[in-house]
């Protein structure tokens, strides 16, 4: 379909070979000449007669009086006149903005020392037409001139092939300014809206549901909508900056776009540039994308919640998300999807995170401050929805290493207290994060846990805390007086059941004493028997070895030290807090319901 475009490719510099012999002929037969020495982008130079360049520009022939001047007032007075190489070196000329560089040059120069002849095709009509304009080749220089000749070419644009016109409009990126300033791009872009109007049953500025999914080449009719209609892979070749004309040609760019159509384009046009790895979609900045980002998200709000389900609103963040999205559009965006938050499943929120995080939890966060925030009614149906969604996040980004205790407390402390029925998910999360950052410090493990209802913990979650070696004892003490003041039960059943909680902990306190203070003992036996053994002379171990040894023996001996210290105070604690439970039992239950406690330490 786009067979042309290897020929507008075709032009190298061997041409340039040919315009040489033909300025070599040309010296022959007319020693009188003057040649022209242009420099086009710094990249090429090229030898043209004066006489022959200037019979068709207007711009050439302006530029060769000034060099004329130029040159009566640096030569000599002598008979002989003025060298060759004063010609040349005097008749330098720089153009460093030359629509299509190299190429187009070489172009024009083979019109001009052909007499006025060049073969025009697709793939050649805009560049020519561009460079004719920049060098003011018209009907004034010369009869027949090369602005004629490609308007007539492009008289029957309306008449074009759909390929062909897609060619055409690829061309023109090299020379994007020329073309858009000489009302060339317009003209195309008017041809292009005009075949796909011709050839679709709907309209693409206005909301349709129908539309034909076949080529203008091949057409065939279908009444249904689908999500990719037949020209959209096509288009999706063409680069951004014509992409932007051809939706300011329908007058829908930015906010003004209400249509459907043109919006599911749009995405599928940033999907396709996003997942390129060839073409126009690798090396270009994303920021040429972002007015057609912001347009497609305009589409995406105007037609609201009646065409895209929560699941296709995060697709669309996930496209635009990359493209420079201005901060009004993607706050929009994020409002609609905030709304919706009671329909999202676990995979919807696990978007790729920027910098070092796996996932962007800061979007989750707003997100859900949108959901609580709604200005509707908010049922507890929907928030319970939501909360057990959001522990199920908890638990999936809790082993990032990466993730800070202040963005997962601001995932969990985001929803109120009611909406979680229970905070045993929570817990869970928790317990995975202390799992994967071992090395965290025992006020930061407190400072996580303050996210955790302690009175919304179920019986076996909070054993479970108890038993947790990274839970700090402090808080496995607080959720358990927590669940033994906690109401909705006998007063039999409260005392039983925190009873053997309480049991539960101080056992496992004790037993982590009784192991602290044997591990303890048995290093401090380790230490004397490792002296000793120094003391008697051996010579495997140097005394560089000894010393780090001894200083680890002594940091380890510290750790243990403050780690033993610290269970007495627990026991301690948790002592005269089963006492005092156990006074107020005495006195507000009956004598027959009293069970002795087990002995703590």
């Amino acid at each position: 379909m786009l067979f042309f475009l290897s020929l507008s490719l075709s032009l190298s510099l061997s041409l340039s070979s040919a315009i040489v012999a033909l300025q070599l002929s040309s010296i022959a037969m007319t020693p009188q000449s003057t040649y022209l020495q242009v420099h086009i982008a710094a990249q090429h130079t090229f030898f043209l007669s004066e006489k022959v360049i200037s019979a068709y520009s207007a711009r050439f022939r302006r530029i060769s009086k000034q060099h004329r001047r130029a040159r009566r007032r640096t030569t000599t007075t002598t008979a002989f006149g003025a060298s060759s190489s004063d010609d040349f070196s005097n008749s330098a000329i720089e153009i460093d903005d030359f629509p299509g560089g190299v190429n187009g040059f070489e172009l024009i120069s083979r019109f001009c020392y052909n007499r006025a002849q060049i073969d025009i095709t697709v793939s050649n009509v805009a560049l020519l037409h561009c460079c004719a304009v920049f060098l003011g080749m018209t009907e004034e220089v010369a009869a027949g001139n090369l602005i004629l000749q490609t308007e007539n070419f492009l008289d029957g644009i309306f008449y074009w092939s759909w390929s062909d016109l897609l060619l055409c409009l690829r061309s023109c990126d090299s020379f994007f300014a020329f073309a858009d300033s000489s009302g060339l791009l317009q003209k195309l872009v008017c041809a292009l809206l005009a075949k796909i109007a011709q050839n679709s049953n709907a309209s693409l500025v206005t909301p349709s549901s129908s539309s034909s999914s076949s080529s203008p080449d091949n057409a065939s009719g279908n009444s249904r909508l689908s999500t990719k209609l037949w020209w959209f892979d096509d288009m999706s070749l063409l680069p951004a900056r014509i992409i932007e004309k051809v939706v300011q040609g329908m007058g829908s760019y930015g906010s003004s776009n209400n249509s459907l159509i043109l919006t599911r384009f749009l995405l599928h046009y940033l999907k396709t540039a996003a997942q390129s790895t060839v073409g126009y979609g690798s090396g270009r900045p994303r920021g040429e994308y972002g007015g057609l980002a912001d347009t497609a998200v305009h589409g995406v709000v105007m037609v609201g919640k009646s065409m895209f389900s929560c699941r296709g609103l995060f697709w669309v963040l996930r496209v635009v998300s990359g493209f420079g999205l201005s901060k009004d559009c993607r706050s929009g965006l994020e409002r609609m999807i905030g709304g919706m938050l009671d329909q999202a499943k676990l995979d919807d929120l696990l978007i790729s995170g920027h910098h070092k995080c796996t996932y962007d939890v800061n979007l989750v966060i707003r997100l859900i401050r949108v959901f609580v925030n709604n200005d509707g009614a908010l049922s507890v149906h929907k928030l319970k929805k939501v909360g057990k969604l959001v522990d199920k996040y908890l638990g999936e980004i809790s082993p990032d290493q990466n993730l800070k205790i202040s963005k997962f407390l601001g995932v969990a402390e985001s929803l109120p207290d009611c909406a979680r029925d229970c905070f045993d998910g929570v817990y869970r999360a928790i317990d995975i994060y202390l799992e994967s950052h071992p090395n965290l410090p025992m006020e930061e493990r407190s400072r996580l846990c303050r996210c955790l209802n302690h009175e919304k913990l179920s019986l076996e979650t909070c054993k479970a805390l108890a038993k947790n070696p990274r839970v700090p004892p402090r808080i496995a003490v607080e959720a358990l007086k927590s669940q033994a003041m906690g109401g909705g039960r006998s007063s039999k059943e409260e005392t039983t059941a925190t009873a053997s909680a309480m049991a539960m902990v101080a056992a496992a306190g004790e037993e982590d004493n009784r192991r602290s203070t044997e591990y303890y003992s048995s290093e401090c036996q380790r230490v004397l028997s490792s002296s000793s053994f120094e003391s008697e002379g051996c010579s495997s171990s140097t005394g560089q070895d000894t010393n780090n040894n001894n200083q680890d023996m002594k940091l380890n001996l510290q750790r243990m030290q403050w780690r033993v210290v610290e269970l007495e105070k627990v026991c301690r604690e948790m002592k005269s807090n089963m006492s005092t439970l156990v006074r107020q039992t005495a006195i507000t239950s009956p004598p027959t319901y009293h069970r002795a406690l087990p002995r703590l330490c």
